[in-house]
């Protein structure tokens, strides 16, 4: 790691990300999740200690499953995917995470909204 920061201040950090991030571990169980304001898919505390595949539904468990077996097994780092939804563009990206000896330590999933992000045209410098 690079510096020193408080857990606290670290939470503040993770909160203020513009992306919502779930974390999920070895064992598939949730274990962490960021409240980035009003969340594209809410994630009650309730989840905490749950198993993912019973967080997602039924008609993407084979993905879901997919993902996660192709993680552990070092057959890939990252997923991506992208739907609309309310009429807005949502990315969605899966990473596995990894120690220095690339042993697997779970999955940490970013979601993000990138309506306005797409209509982005040439360059802004500064304010």
């Amino acid at each position: 790691m690079t510096g020193e920061i408080d857990k606290e201040i670290l939470g503040a950090v993770l909160n203020t990300l513009p992306v919502e991030i779930t974390f999920v571990d070895k064992d598939d169980t949730v274990r962490y999740f960021n409240k980035n304001g009003t969340r594209i898919f809410p994630r009650p505390p309730g989840v905490l200690g749950r198993r993912v595949q019973d967080c997602h539904p039924k008609k993407s468990l084979h993905k879901v499953n997919q993902i996660l077996d192709d993680f552990k097994n070092n057959r890939r780092d990252s997923a991506e995917f992208w739907i609309d939804l309310n009429n807005r563009k949502i990315y969605i990206r899966y990473f596995a995470v990894r120690d220095k000896n690339r042993n697997y330590l779970g999955c940490l999933e970013a979601s993000q909204d990138i309506t306005e992000i797409q209509k982005i045209k040439g360059e802004k410098r500064l304010l």
